[in-house]
């Protein structure tokens, strides 16, 4: 099926690569996408019906890194097909009238505005840091829209991509466009032909607009992209960095990824590492072992119960950062760590490892069977520490409360903080599978980061 079917072409309609058409197909009529013309004609080629649609929804060049992901991915072409149009038939529309953009001031990488500018292709860069700052955006592409081409950014969550978004909006005028699974199709549509059809444009969405065809693009930055949200998980299960690598080296333009803490792929894969403008992108940490801690001393050590107090009282807001995949636990006798003697992965409820299924028994250091967890849930957590600074001063993070108790999914729209603490740093730290100590990493980073680097904030790993 990968290969398509041939159909002969009517002399009054026109087709092209990319081209949505109407054919019959056994007994019905369906629509397909045009992956080749020009053959020569045969005799008993049924005939094509008709066009849909004003635009291609890929070229050439963006068919290859389709192939390409059908074949990566182990999925029918046509399910990669369908990924680079929209949610509605593509109309052509007139080349809108761009107002000027206000000095965003100088780019934070500036070889890379340059080059894009100037039609110029760079080897990937890797940023080590957050760039999600709007001023920096704008300072990035900015040079690169005033040249007549097009910048494509990707974040990892519809929050982050709409926040993006609505400030890029407000310093670049008229040039950004948005896409993303939350728009109404016809608004994502209409986009999407925008993008499509004329260059000068910066298109902000979630991992679907790796695959949109974008006139003239010359940039593309992908924020976070070690975070989940990059990956679908719905098969096939594509990846946002890995496309636009393949994309980059294909239409020739630069690709750039930013997260705080780089990809162990990212890494293997060989681009330019540069560190953020403006230094390290987190403040103090402070890291508090509680190996000396009596069994039955709570989840939050005497120190971060201190902080956590000290803040509260001068009027500044903390975030209590949980998981919600389980956590470390600890023999009762000896203070050590349990984990699985085999492979070193902490143990589930089961008397099996869940990571390599070995039989788990008692303490390795001494032999003991008690055991206590270091981590919980938001509740018991809101519970405890609403019992030393009171219970209305806690909430979930969308209340407006001095502490918030959240997990990973709270950290994309949450407010900075002057105090954030890692309750079970152990939890993801030993989890079962073969990325745990990167992803840890990888979300530490990110609660740390909510602290900000200001006078007096800090984070606490514990």
């Amino acid at each position: 099926m990968d290969d398509g079917f041939a159909y002969e072409v009517p002399d009054t309609v026109e087709v092209d690569v990319g081209s949505i058409v109407r054919v019959p197909l056994g007994g019905r009529r369906v629509r397909g996408w045009v992956v080749g013309t020009g053959a020569p004609r045969r005799p008993g080629l049924r005939r094509l019906l008709g066009r849909s649609g004003d635009l291609p929804v890929f070229d050439a060049r963006l068919l290859q890194t389709l192939r390409w992901a059908a074949a990566h991915y182990v999925a029918p072409l046509a399910a990669l097909l369908s990924k680079a149009g929209p949610p509605n038939l593509p109309k052509r529309r007139a080349a809108p009238r761009f107002p000027d953009i206000p000095d965003p001031g100088p780019s934070p990488l500036p070889e890379i505005t340059d080059a894009a500018s100037g039609g110029g292709r760079l080897r990937a860069h890797a940023v080590v840091g957050d760039l999600r700052d709007p001023a920096a955006l704008a300072a990035l592409t900015a040079g690169v829209l005033v040249a007549g081409r097009s910048v494509l950014l990707v974040a990892p969550t519809v929050v982050e991509a709409g926040a993006i978004a609505a400030s890029l909006g407000e310093r670049l005028p008229g040039r950004v466009l948005v896409g993303g699974s939350d728009r109404a199709a016809a608004d994502a549509t209409r986009d999407w032909s925008l993008a499509a059809g004329h260059p000068g444009h910066v298109v902000v969405g979630t991992r679907e607009v790796a695959f949109w065809p974008v006139s003239g693009l010359a940039l593309a930055v992908v924020l976070g992209e070690g975070r989940r949200g990059m990956k679908d998980k719905a098969t096939p299960t594509t990846h946002a960095v890995d496309v636009l690598a393949r994309r980059a080296g294909v239409e020739r333009f630069t690709l750039v990824t930013a997260d705080l803490v780089p990809t162990a792929t990212t890494i293997a894969r060989g681009p330019v590492a540069v560190a953020v403008p403006g230094g390290r992108p987190w403040g103090l940490v402070e890291v508090v072992d509680r190996n000396d801690d009596p069994p039955g001393s709570g989840l939050l050590s005497d120190r971060t119960r201190q902080a956590v107090s000290a803040v509260v009282r001068d009027g500044g807001r903390v975030l209590l950062f949980t998981t919600r995949r389980g956590g470390a636990a600890r023999c009762v006798r000896c203070r050590t760590l349990r984990t699985c003697g085999a492979c070193g992965a902490r143990p589930g409820t089961g008397d099996a490892c869940p990571r390599c299924g070995e039989a788990v028994g008692p303490c390795l250091s001494c032999g003991g069977r008690r055991f206590e967890g270091l981590g919980a849930g938001v509740g018991r957590i809101s519970a405890e520490v609403g019992g030393f600074v009171g219970r209305d001063a806690v909430g979930e993070p969308a209340a407006a409360r001095p502490v918030v108790v959240g997990t990973e999914r709270d950290l994309a729209d949450l407010d900075p903080v002057d105090l954030s603490v890692i309750v079970d740093a152990d939890g993801p730290m030993l989890a079962p599978h073969y990325r745990a100590s990167e992803d840890a990493l990888r979300i530490f980073a990110r609660v740390v980061a909510l602290a900000g680097r200001g006078r007096g904030r800090r984070a606490i790993v514990q």
